[in-house]
């Protein structure tokens, strides 16, 4: 089983026609996991000569089924695949699919999609380079970095490069904080409007991705109401691409195209639930109400041709016997299973925030002094912050050496003495050097109240080397939280090359902590890392990584990806009131 975490849970289990070539790719995706898996080629070999079978039949599998046939006459249909090839019909989905599932990164799949690489290729990429995306891949590619795996080469890379350069290039994105300087103003816009009743923000932006491609806004108004017109006239519109009375399609100076809808308040709940998306979401909940008997579109949920749902997404979930689900699980990761199971984590919100435990001064690399950003942060609600200054190794951040953090940490004590409300607590972000050291003594670091371990150097070295690193640091007696845990900065660097699921797990093991880091480039626990985080036990903490007394508003964003990735309240180190706190951290030292 390769290393990674549990990111595509089953799909939903439709109860329509299935056909041969779905048996078939079923059996494609399995043999597809299970090559990338390393396992027996026998076993690989049965699935795509099934595959192959069902492709060339003549008639569906299910009529073989309705007559009483033997479906194990077919030629490379044992038992066992006669018995998956039943269920597919029956119920549409294969639980050993869904299992493998569990297993793989999603990404993965979209490689296989790609002309020249199959599941050795993909495997090599993902088990050298961590590639589980297109992007990586491109990225990987125009590098330089594919050629010298084995059995590459710079033709293979160029052939690569070229297969997926364009839809690298058509796939522009914004990240989600830059998206929200854009958004939200704009909806403000259009809800000042005569006649506005709601405007919501929908797509991927609802669901709080990490990046942005365009904005989709859905709005009801009264039938006179001049919204379209003032949305054409918005003035930070370039283009109008199309106009009607209903929709409007408009590119702004900052070329993000943003679609406006206007809909009926009875179809409000419908089209919102559809334009959120994700689309695999939406088929999930479509499949659903087909078991239903129900017909669910932008308009609405339909019994036949009569209306039963669609004022409200509560309705629309309510119409498949689902409760609500937030819109950041909406991606077709297990929402529905969980949500028909009762399943659904109660997500963490901004007011479970009880403190921020990663923050600069103008002692390093932060522009406001300490009592600056301690008032910031008490005037949002916090009651605790952790002041975290970089190490004397990051000298382009003027790190703290061990007489300025001595010095600083007196400064603390001086302040706490003095403030009401909040409590600063002494911290330091440590270099994790490249032989897995930290770049402090113990004799400071035992003075302090959490250590957060960082790499910010060296970010090239194997899978090995790297996870090595990390592991050596979080065995340190002082050793807290791993920062911005897999380094990446969002569009301009990747992460670097860690096993993450060991990582975590080493965590847990530990019993240290694991940093979402709020930053617009960061966001960093990826969602996926934060599912594993959460079936492992392991605490995340939310954290601005401020370095001015604007930035605490990054812990907005944080929650955002929390919630991706399903965190409740109780997942979160930072929803623990100051008590309860210190204790947790007085474990990790």
């Amino acid at each position: 089983m390769l290393p990674g975490t549990r990111l595509r849970p089953p799909a939903a289990c439709p109860l329509m026609p299935v056909h041969n070539a779905d048996i078939a790719a079923m059996f494609e995706e399995i043999a597809d996991i299970l090559e990338i898996q390393g396992e027996n080629p026998f076993r690989v070999r049965a699935y795509r000569n099934a595959a192959r079978t069902l492709q060339g039949l003549g008639r569906e599998a299910k009529s073989f089924l309705e007559r009483g046939e033997d479906l194990t006459r077919l030629p490379g249909i044992g038992k066992d695949l006669a018995a998956k090839i039943k269920e597919i019909v029956d119920t549409g989905r294969c639980e050993a699919l869904d299992k493998l599932r569990k297993q793989t990164s999603p990404g993965l799949a979209a490689l296989l999609r790609i002309p020249g690489l199959g599941p050795k290729r993909v495997r090599a990429l993902y088990e050298e380079l961590d590639i589980q995306t297109p992007e990586q891949l491109y990225r990987a590619a125009r590098d330089g970095r594919i050629r010298t795996l084995p059995g590459f080469g710079e033709k293979t890379e160029l052939n690569v490069l070229q297969a997926i350069e364009a839809h690298v290039r058509k796939d522009q994105r914004i990240k989600l904080a830059l998206a929200g300087q854009y958004a939200e103003p704009l909806a403000e816009y259009l809800r000042q409007v005569k006649g506005v009743k709601q405007v919501v923000l929908a797509g991927s932006y609802r669901r709080a991705k990490e990046t942005v491609g365009d904005l989709d806004i859905l709005a009801t108004a009264a039938g006179d109401s001049p919204v379209m017109e003032r949305f054409n006239r918005y003035e930070e519109v370039k283009d109008t691409v199309s106009r009607g009375k209903t929709r409007s399609t408009v590119i702004l100076r900052s070329g993000l195209q943003v679609d406006l809808r206007v809909v009926a308040p009875g179809s409000f709940g419908a089209a919102l639930h559809y334009f959120t998306g994700s689309k695999s979401h939406n088929i999930a909940i479509r499949r659903l109400g087909q078991q239903h008997g129900l017909k669910i579109n932008e308009y609405g949920v339909f019994k036949g041709e009569k209306q039963v749902a669609g004022k409200t997404e509560e309705s629309v979930f309510r119409a498949v016997g689902l409760p609500y689900i937030p819109p950041e699980l909406r991606e077709n990761q297990g929402e529905v299973e969980a949500a028909k199971a009762g399943l659904l984590p109660e997500l963490v919100t901004l007011a479970n925030l009880k403190g921020d435990l990663h923050a600069h001064t103008k002692a390093t690399d932060g522009h406001n002094t300490l009592k600056e950003m301690a008032l910031a942060a008490r005037e949002l609600g916090l009651g605790y912050l952790a002041i975290t200054e970089h190490s004397k190794r990051l000298t382009v951040a003027h790190g703290l050496d061990q007489k300025r953090l001595l010095q600083q940490l007196d400064e603390i004590e001086r302040l706490n003495e003095e403030l009401d409300g909040i409590t600063l607590l002494k911290g330091i972000e440590v270099d994790i050097l490249e032989d897995g050291r930290l770049d402090f003594a113990d004799t400071v670091l035992g003075k302090l109240d959490l250590v957060i371990g960082a790499v910010h150097s060296h970010f090239h070295l194997s899978r090995s080397k790297q996870t090595t690193r990390i592991l050596k640091a979080m065995d340190h007696p002082h050793f807290t939280m791993l920062a911005h845990p897999t380094g990446r900065l969002l569009q301009e660097r990747d992460p670097y090359d860690a096993d993450m699921a060991r990582i975590i797990r080493h965590a847990r093991t530990r019993g240290c902590f694991l940093e979402l880091n709020a930053h617009p480039k960061r966001l960093d626990l990826l969602d996926s890392h934060c599912r594993l985080a959460k079936d492992e036990g392991v605490l995340v903490s939310i954290n601005s990584d401020a370095h001015n007394v604007l930035d605490f508003h990054h812990l907005r964003l944080g929650i955002g990806q929390a919630r991706r990735g399903w965190l409740s309240a109780t997942d979160v180190l930072n929803t623990r009131a100051l008590r309860e706190l210190r204790k947790l951290l007085r474990q990790t030292m």
